[in-house]
């Protein structure tokens, strides 16, 4: 159940994770004892989330936390994200323009793309991410290439990724989106801060009811 953080970078080749790729890496799935960051693996560690425990998301990560805080770990209700991702993942070439990029977000109605290189996943993009870089890149073209872009760093997750605790990871890395990878390395979802506020409205109504 491994969660992983790829570091910001051009889309060439592939920037997944090596435990993506066949490899064997340290299992980060975790949040228990702190342990040093392995940046050769840029892997999403314990330390880096208590790193993030004194900055100003502590606070949203307590709130987070709270409804669990009363129970052992072992009795915590797991929730394997790949029950609330999004199974729709639309893909774009790094090639593709930024003009083109935005074209297809809207005619899609999705809000991320996966960049590919030569079939294989080279980084993800959100709507917002576009319009900062345009806006703060005004002499650039919108015929830019993402290719030639130095993309997010961006968060991965297999399908049985506790969702409870991947949500915990993208708020300590301020991300509001992971991509769900399956066991051939290819995209198998993405799950947003959306589905995680769809899946607690949810749960709130019908405690309502009850």
């Amino acid at each position: 159940m491994s969660i992983h953080v790829s570091e910001p970078g051009r889309p060439v080749g592939t920037r997944l994770p090596e435990i993506f790729r066949g490899r064997r890496v340290g299992n980060v799935s975790e949040v228990e004892e702190p342990q040093r960051i392995n940046v050769s693996h840029s892997e999403a560690t314990d330390a880096e989330f208590l790193q993030a425990e004194n900055s100003g998301r502590h606070r949203a990560l307590e709130q987070y936390g709270a409804a669990a805080s009363g129970e052992h770990r072992e009795q915590r209700p797991y929730l394997p994200v790949s029950k609330i991702c999004t199974p729709m993942v639309v893909s774009v070439p790094a090639p593709t323009s930024l003009a083109e990029a935005l074209d297809i977000m809207d005619e899609r109605g999705v809000s991320h793309l996966v960049v590919t290189a030569e079939g294989n996943v080279a980084g993800l993009v959100e709507l917002r991410w576009l319009l900062a870089w345009l806006n703060d890149n005004r002499a650039a073209s919108t015929q830019s290439a993402l290719v030639n872009l130095e993309l997010p760093a961006f968060l991965t997750a297999s399908p049985e990724t506790d969702a409870h605790q991947l949500a915990r990871l993208m708020l300590a890395h301020q991300l509001n989106a992971a991509l769900i990878i399956a066991p051939d390395g290819q995209p198998a979802g993405i799950v947003t801060s959306t589905d995680y506020l769809r899946l607690y409205a949810n749960v709130g109504r019908q405690e309502g009811r009850v």
